[in-house]
């Protein structure tokens, strides 16, 4: 299989070493994997299939727990604390408002399903970003059940594109310096798990941290990946190497992809630098610094700006993890109001950038953007101005997709539960596979699991978004 190997050995906490730098698909430099192969073919045979939409889901996961009410349900017409404390912002829907520091996510409310009463049972980091990645199919959240939504998809579509060789399933993370926000990163990594579903449907992780995975392998001293004409010729010796053994033997339909991936087009979706500038700018988010004990610039633009090169060369499930939301105003993290004004500012430049490019590229319809985190926040605010967690009203907000734009559910007075239309895990289930695939057809398909064939065919989407 083919990696990039550096000769690093540090590890992360997942066991993954920096060495892993870029993989995809499974031709081996050795020799072929015969056994793989033929289950690749397999496993891609579902990509053919009429139950396979057209569409694609974009994850943006606010890692830590987002408030619920400095997003998207300011309430200022509620008691004293359950209201925003950055205010609120008018959308370009009549009577429809945001938190204070969204004003350009307003301008796309009319795209835009607001989701006021969604819930889960929850109150742990760990257990919550479990159960909300994995659609509820981890009803407990201890990472022993259940796999991520991405997950299914891939193994339903197909772990890659069947064109490009593309990996179906991506997760978009950046190392951070702070503490907090590296052990939030790594808590989406597990939620991002394919499970019982096999390593072959992991999300693929540019950066190499994380899950990851197997793949082909290129040996490179870790000093030359930041050399990169060295890694270009290192590639273009691949390339003739690949050649050479495909004159010679002919690699099959898939080992071709997988070689592609590294050799030709498909593989520069990973690298931003051949946007023009005018686009990086207009994505750029790093005059924003964020962090607790330690700052740095944010990264989430890039993030955005990689997703949608990763959406146009065929990748169908992206997840971009936001770290930092966990606002409680202790020790490892800022009170509500100074927290969204450092984290809110650079998610409304890179997150509305993001709608308006897939809007401008005709992509808009057809991917579904979810903001969603761990929980929502108490509708009270402690002694040091913070919010603590709170699960029995979460953060979601679903843009493009196609859907019937509008705001499901109704909140308590004291936005703190649902008042009308409580929305579950199982509903964002639901409205994602109904978004992906057309569930009647998948009912009578052949050759896919029973159970994942249940859980699609059995979750109800939100109530009057298709």
């Amino acid at each position: 299989m083919l990696t990039l190997l550096s000769n690093s050995a540090a590890r992360d906490c997942a066991g993954n070493t920096r060495r892993d730098f870029l993989r995809a698909g499974s031709l081996a430099l050795g020799g072929l994997s015969l056994p793989w192969l033929l289950e690749a073919k397999a496993r891609a045979a579902a990509a053919g299939e009429a139950f396979v939409k057209d569409r694609a889901v974009v994850v943006v996961f606010l890692g830590g727990g987002a408030s619920h009410i400095e997003t998207f349900n300011p309430n200022m017409d509620g008691p004293d604390q359950s209201r925003s404390v950055t205010g609120e912002v008018q959308t370009t829907v009549p009577g429809l408002t945001f938190g204070g520091t969204f004003p350009e996510l307003a301008r796309f409310a009319d795209r835009a399903v607001i989701v006021r009463s969604f819930k889960h049972p929850i109150g742990n980091h760990e257990q919550a970003i479990s159960h909300v990645l994995t659609g509820g199919t981890d009803p407990n959240g201890q990472a022993k059940d259940g796999q991520s939504l991405g997950a299914m998809y891939a193994r339903i579509r197909g772990a890659n594109h069947p064109e490009t060789g593309l990996p179906t399933y991506a997760l978009l993370s950046d190392a951070h310096k702070d503490p907090q926000y590296s052990r939030e990163m790594n808590r989406v990594a597990v939620g991002s798990r394919a499970g019982s579903l096999g390593a072959a449907f992991e999300p693929f992780v540019p950066t190499g941290k994380g899950p990851a995975l197997e793949n082909m392998q290129l040996r490179v001293p870790a000093d030359r990946l930041d050399d990169r004409r060295a890694l270009v010729g290192q590639l273009d010796a691949l390339k003739k190497a690949v050649d050479d053994r495909d004159a010679a033997v002919g690699l099959g339909q898939f080992d071709r992809q997988a070689a592609d991936l590294l050799t030709r087009g498909a593989g520069q979706a990973f690298d931003i630098s051949k946007e023009p500038k005018a686009v990086r700018d207009r994505y750029d988010t790093s005059s924003f610094k964020t962090g607790k004990k330690t700052f740095e610039p944010s990264s989430l633009g890039k993030q955005f700006l990689m997703a949608r090169r990763l959406l146009e060369a065929g990748c169908g499930f992206v997840t971009v993890q936001s770290a930092g939301w966990d606002m409680h105003a202790d020790g490892n993290n800022p009170p509500v109001k100074e927290g969204m004004e450092m984290l809110g500012r650079p998610l409304d430049k890179g997150l509305s950038v993001f709608l308006a490019d897939l809007q401008d590229r005709g992509l808009l319809e057809k991917t579904l953007v979810i903001v969603t985190g761990d929980f929502g926040r108490t509708p009270k605010i402690n002694k040091n101005g913070g919010r603590d967690h709170w699960a029995n009203l979460c953060t979601l907000a679903l843009f493009g997709g196609g859907l019937k734009p509008g705001v499901v559910g109704k909140s308590a007075r004291d936005n703190g539960t649902p008042a009308a239309d409580p929305v579950t895990t199982g509903h964002l289930f639901g409205t994602v596979m109904h978004h992906l695939f057309d569930v009647g057809l998948v009912r009578v398909a052949r050759n896919l699991p029973t159970n994942l064939v249940n859980l699609v065919t059995n979750n109800p989407p939100l109530p009057g978004v298709f």
